[in-house]
């Protein structure tokens, strides 16, 4: 078994670096560094929790949809990402003020979970524990 201690960072490709360092600005995460955008490294963000994420670019191909998450066709890779919130109740008010559309929920045992995408439609999931507040059943209501 190899020893794995953490998560060291997320990848993830973008296309407007100044959108997409806004929204997850708004989500608390603040820049470390841009190592090179525009030839294809990372910006580096971090949240005070921790969580380090990659935003790479710039991406080459252009839509309006996830090819990971919104297609019939079900392609290989990651879909999304899950963060633990303190709260859901919090959780639904903050992104509710902060103008970000929660695209999906559900909720499973004592977790509840909601979405919402980044402005590449990649997506956010943001879990709660002990809670039971969201409208889904299971996973019906997961995107």
């Amino acid at each position: 078994m190899l020893e794995i201690l953490s998560i060291n960072h997320v990848g993830i490709r973008i296309s407007d670096k100044q959108a997409s360092i806004d929204f997850y600005s708004v989500l608390g995460f603040e820049m470390l560094n841009d190592v090179g955008f525009e030839e294809g490294h990372p910006v580096i963000i971090k949240h005070p929790c921790g969580v380090v994420l990659n935003l790479l670019g710039p991406a080459t191909a252009t839509g309006d949809t996830n090819i990971l998450m919104d297609v019939d066709e079900k392609h290989t890779g990651i879909t999304h990402f899950a963060l633990t919130v303190s709260s859901m109740e919090h959780a639904k008010s903050f992104v509710g003020d902060s103008n970000i559309d929660i695209t999906g929920s559900f909720s499973f045992g004592n977790m509840s979970a909601i979405f919402i995408r980044d402005p590449d439609r990649n997506v956010i999931e943001l879990d709660a524990y002990g809670e039971d507040t969201c409208e889904g059943e299971g996973y019906e209501e997961h995107p």
